[in-house]
């Protein structure tokens, strides 16, 4: 990595965006020890001592944060067919599994290397080990982020139910032989996997202000009662925040009222689960009632418009989340249901998708909010809004500079509209975390790609190949699991402000 500069250094002649205000103005920056020490006009003075760094037909924006990830599957890009969210789960015993722990350093690399190049400088990676999560796998995780100089938060995804236990009725569904092949499929036990986490926390050998650890509980329907309460108390003994997938489908929808006789946001929270500690993913398939709730609460939900389409989900109502008081951040989620880590896609698309709510452009989400939300919201839904997610004193210097001579601006008529609308991540010529330089000239500076590329290429062809067996296995028993998710999808979720049918 370049290494950080003993010397302040005096950043000008850029355009900065400033989040929190939804402006891009002229402005020059002064990063101290690794941080944002002062902003001021363009010329005024700085410290004589500073280095100059140029940023002349520059747009500086603070770094965009991933609020939802699973680094695990970015071995699985492409990989994923006309797949609903249910029949993603079927297949993930074959496109996540087989993978060892010095596997989760290198698909963190990996994670990390498209998200750098992308300008995204922190995620909240829920990473699944089988059948219980070990501290090794999660420390591995952890040591890939941090070598690759990105900030992240780490955490075991937890389950104690498969996916064809978790919905009521489909084991059932299912002819005697496919049951005994999808039998064969265990979870550990909870205590197992509650023990593990909490050597994990207790033991976290990484700098917390870069690479920190929590929990995730994967989806409602999938932890016993018993063990979404021994996460809440093991989470609130270290501090440690929770991610869990909420509503993401319309069947989770149904398959929690079956089960639980109430929402699953409602049962959650029976449970004392939720919080402002707590971040729900998706959130396609929540009420009135559940968004009220949930902003009651403080919780954050993490928006991920790329994999909802790709999977068939829905469309996440995000501004009812708002106006619930609800904190939403933006995620990519898994290279196997969105096949990219691309924040600007995200930004782009969760724009767009507001327009379909509404026939009132007053209604509609604005290039300002979605900026915002990429980097704000999603540093909240990290826990690091203190320290991350916008520039202004104080704050980290994780910075990404764009070159305004690229087509994307050019002609420059209004630089944040170009940056939602227009912007893929080409235009990125250098990105800072912590005042370090993780990207330079659009290489990365921190990990050797064509090693890394090499090395991904091999191991995915090693995997698909040992999990090939599997994947035959499932595929005859995936049009049972259709059928029967189809057909559950009929029904109609009757819970106070539902708007779903």
């Amino acid at each position: 990595m370049t290494a950080l500069s003993a010397r302040p250094q005096a950043i000008r002649g850029g355009l900065v965006a400033f989040p929190a205000e939804g402006t891009v103005r002229a402005a020059d920056l002064l990063i101290e020890g690794g941080r944002i020490a002062a902003i001021v006009a363009p010329g005024e003075a700085l410290p004589d001592e500073a280095e100059r760094v140029d940023a002349t037909d520059r747009l500086i924006t603070p770094g965009l944060v991933n609020a939802h990830t699973h680094s695990h599957l970015a071995i699985a890009k492409g990989m994923a067919r006309a797949w609903t969210l249910e029949l993603h789960l079927h297949n993930g015993p074959w496109t996540g599994g087989g993978q060892n722990v010095d596997d989760r350093y290198l698909l963190a690399q990996a994670s990390a290397a498209e998200m750098l190049l992308k300008g995204c400088t922190a995620c909240y990676d829920l990473v699944l080990e089988l059948p219980t999560p070990s501290p090794e796998g999660m420390f591995a995780t952890a040591a890939g982020y941090a070598d690759a100089g990105m900030r992240a938060v780490v955490t075991p995804m937890l389950a104690d139910r498969t996916f064809w236990q978790a919905i009521p009725g489909l084991r059932e569904a299912l002819p005697p032989e496919a049951r005994a092949s999808v039998d064969a499929i265990v979870m550990a036990s909870s205590d197992m996997a509650l023990a593990a986490c909490e050597r994990v926390l207790a033991h976290w050998p990484h700098d917390r202000a870069q690479v920190r650890p929590g929990l995730a509980p994967t989806i409602p329907l999938h932890c016993s009662d018993d063990f979404w309460r021994g996460a809440r108390a093991l989470a609130d003994r270290h501090g440690a925040p929770m991610h869990a997938h909420l509503a993401e489908s319309k069947i989770q929808a149904l398959a929690g009222q079956a089960r639980y006789r109430m929402s699953l946001t409602a049962h959650l929270d029976r449970l004392g689960i939720l919080g402002p500690d707590f971040t729900a993913a998706h959130g396609i398939w929540l009420g009135e009632d559940d968004l009220a709730l949930l902003g009651r609460r403080g919780a954050c939900i993490a928006h991920n418009p790329s994999s909802n389409f790709r999977l068939g989900s829905g469309i996440a109502n995000v501004p009812a989340m708002i106006a619930a008081g609800v904190q939403v951040g933006l995620g990519s989620d898994a290279c196997s249901c969105s096949d990219h880590q691309n924040l600007f896609e995200v930004m782009r698309l969760a724009c767009y998708l507001s327009r379909t709510a509404s026939f009132d452009p007053d209604d509609w989400l604005t290039p300002a909010d979605v900026f915002a939300m990429a980097t704000r919201g999603s540093a909240r839904a990290l826990g690091m809004q203190d320290l991350i997610g916008d520039i202004c004193p104080g704050h980290a210097a994780d910075l990404v500079f764009l070159d305004l001579g690229s087509i994307n601006f050019t002609p420059l008529n209004d630089a944040l509209y170009q940056l939602v609308f227009a912007e893929e991540g080409r235009s990125i010529t250098r990105v800072m975390v912590g005042g370090r330089i993780v990207v330079e000239d659009s290489q990365l500076t921190t990990i050797d790609y064509p090693a890394l590329r090499a090395q991904l290429n091999d191991r995915a062809r090693e995997i698909f190949a040992a999990n090939a067996p599997r994947r035959r296995e499932l595929a005859a028993i995936e049009p049972y699991v259709k059928h029967f998710c189809v057909g559950l999808a009929q029904g109609r979720i009757e819970l106070a402000g539902n708007p779903a049918t």
